[in-house]
């Protein structure tokens, strides 16, 4: 076994006895500890101050006597204010800083019983963060009985070695992420992880948070759900404060963000507290933040730092204690290389910042989000309605495949929902609602948005009639590859580029030309109109 040492407070109350025989009889934790039987302690270094000197020469003393093995090491420090919790955590740290810790040679317990209570706090918390590297130890009197030994225990902090609480922290964090996800239950690993990441973050750290990624990639409804998190772990008291920093234009910008004085400018009859202020307490989302100009963000960069800004027309500076989560859908490297984005708010923003990917990045979670979405659908209108089978089957099969562009992300499958639904009234989204969708999608997205499909122009309306929209969708994505590459080749090698690595031989080309024969078509006829 490794030689013990313990580290404590000398009790200038519960170590102090009368000096004669009837001391034996009191419990006195300091000396308790040296008097049990399944402890041996090889070493007590004794915290105390000058004036505690007499006490902790009598209680070393009588510590030699029940523990001739025990080394006791007096150590002087002295408070000015013993409940100066400021002083008292800043001397110990300095105590441990120095302390010669061996953990390798030497098992270290340090008593929590003695002392102020600021002093057994800051212990804790010195022995939480490792500073000591030791277990709590804890000492109580015998009940019922007056008898000097009294009992121990030793709490080792690492929680993982205790199964049962071990379990409650794993579930409460996983009950955070989950809540992040709104409760959908995504599937993509990568997704997965960040939220995880974004769920410690958040109850752990004050510091802003940079959520990036494409429009409509969830960035604003993520923010919220950090900041109710906060909420719930008591970070935060005041409101969310959501801004679309693209829609604050020239000078309304700073009476937005920051405030005006009533008489500013014309037009300003009254004083405004601005978006800042109101998020006093709370949380403030800056979405699109790179839509700032640069004087707004020199201003918002201060009132990161200090908690301080200017209201226009003001004399004096306005405060508030606001979290940032700020959003962007652009490359902010890059508007800092250009003068666009000031480096020193990039640099702050820039501690904690995650990329959202978008809805063709993470194929595997939309049928999780097509729940979530029939769920805010039956909220929002009272109504619920579902898919068949075969119906939900055709959507999936589009939705996951290349076909299936999801330009707009989550926004393009909300919506998309909400036509199916909304054109379902017996409540059932059957295979004609879904072709009708997935054939809206497809135009959306090849840019003709309402026109007819190019597809009609190659087959003619009549033809184009007797194709089943599940071929029209693939046959429009292999038509819009087709326009995209220089040869019937490489629209080949695009279009197999998986099931080429499966196959000993290929002819990507033949394969294609065999395809488009099916529906009388060509590679000229196809690419002419391109």
């Amino acid at each position: 076994m490794k030689p013990t040492t313990v580290i404590g407070f000398l009790g200038s109350t519960l170590d102090a006895a009368k000096f004669g025989p009837s001391r034996w009889s009191k419990w006195r934790p300091t000396v308790s500890i040296c008097m049990q039987e399944d402890l041996r302690v090889d070493r007590f270094v004794l915290l105390h101050g000058s004036q505690h000197s007499r006490l902790a020469e009598l209680i070393a003393a009588d510590i030699r006597d029940v523990s001739p093995e025990t080394e006791v090491a007096p150590h002087l420090l002295d408070f000015s204010d013993p409940w100066d919790f400021e002083e008292v955590y800043g001397k110990l740290l300095d105590f441990a800083r120095r302390f010669p810790f061996d953990p390798e040679m030497q098992d270290y317990l340090v008593h929590i019983t003695t002392g102020t209570h600021v002093a057994q706090i800051c212990l804790f918390l010195l022995t939480e963060a490792r500073y000591l590297p030791g277990r709590l130890l804890q000492t109580q009197p015998a009940r019922g009985v007056p008898e000097p030994v009294g009992t121990w225990n030793a709490i080792d902090l690492d929680l993982s070695r205790y199964d049962s609480i071990a379990t409650r922290f794993a579930e409460a964090s996983a009950e955070s992420t989950s809540f992040l996800k709104s409760g959908i239950d995504t599937r993509n690993a990568a997704f997965n992880r960040m939220i995880e990441e974004i769920e410690q973050v958040a109850v752990r750290s004050r510091a802003p948070i940079l959520l990036m990624g494409p429009t409509g990639a969830g960035k604003s409804q993520l923010a919220r759900k950090v900041y109710e998190l906060k909420k719930l772990r008591h970070q935060v008291s005041g409101p969310f404060v959501e801004v679309n920093c693209a829609t604050l234009k020239g000078d309304s910008a700073m009476s937005a963000l920051f405030g005006h004085r009533k008489g500013a400018f014309t037009g300003a009859v009254a004083d405004r507290p601005g978006l800042l202020k109101s998020a006093n307490k709370g949380v403030l989302f800056l979405d699109e933040i790179g839509e700032l100009g640069l004087d707004e963000q020199a201003m918002i960069l201060r009132a990161i730092e200090e908690g301080r800004f200017l209201p226009v027309g003001a004399d004096s500076e306005a405060k508030s204690e606001f979290q940032l989560t700020a959003g962007t859908n652009r490359d902010l490297v890059s508007a800092v290389a250009a003068g666009a984005f000031r480096d020193d708010l990039f640099a702050r923003l820039n501690l904690w910042t995650f990329t959202l990917p978008g809805l063709a990045a993470r194929r595997e979670d939309i049928a999780p989000n097509l729940e979530f979405e029939l769920d805010r659908f039956a909220e929002r209108e009272g109504t619920r309605v579902t898919f068949n089978k075969e119906a939900l089957a055709r959507y999936l099969a589009f939705a996951e495949s290349p076909a299936a562009l999801w330009a707009g992300n989550f926004r393009d499958l909300a919506a998309s929902v909400t036509r199916m639904a909304t054109l379902s009234p017996g409540g059932r989204i059957d295979v004609a609602a879904v072709a009708q969708e997935t054939g809206r999608l497809a135009r959306l997205w090849s840019g003709e948005r309402g026109s007819a499909s190019p597809l009609a122009d190659l087959l003619g309306e009549e033809r184009l009639a007797r194709v089943d929209p599940f071929d029209r969708v693939q046959l429009d994505y292999v038509v819009a590859t087709c326009r995209r590459c220089a040869s019937l080749s490489e629209a080949g090698r695009t279009l197999f580029a998986a099931s080429r690595q499966q196959r000993t031989s290929t002819n990507d080309a033949d394969r294609l030309r065999k395809y488009l024969a099916k529906f009388d078509l060509d590679w000229n006829a196809v690419t002419a109109r391109g």
